[in-house]
């Protein structure tokens, strides 16, 4: 399982730990990520996804999962992301129509 967030697309950076004496050694930075159960208003069902605490955050500020996933950029969504996007995007197509 790869250390990204599937929201965010948060990942893994690299820099440097260094010594008292000046002395760099390289080192990873991993994103605070945590398995959560988040809940889709439109699509009426449970998502489990591993965010960032960042993310999960957000999402509350958005307004849920839903109005997070519609605002969100393609690129960086995993592709189960992806997917629960599309789904909604076509839920809310076929309410509205």
């Amino acid at each position: 399982m790869s250390r990204r967030c599937e929201l965010t697309g948060k990942s893994v950076l690299v820099g440097h730990k260094v010594s008292h004496s000046n002395i760099k050694t390289k080192r990873r930075f991993l994103p605070n990520l945590c398995a959560v159960t988040l809940t889709s208003d439109a699509l009426g069902q449970k998502v489990r996804l591993r965010i960032s605490t960042n993310a999960l955050k957000s999402v509350d500020h958005n307004g849920g999962l839903d109005a997070f996933l519609m605002k969100a950029r393609k690129e960086n969504l995993s592709p189960k992301a992806l997917e629960l996007k599309r789904k909604i995007e076509k839920k809310l197509a076929a309410k509205a129509a």
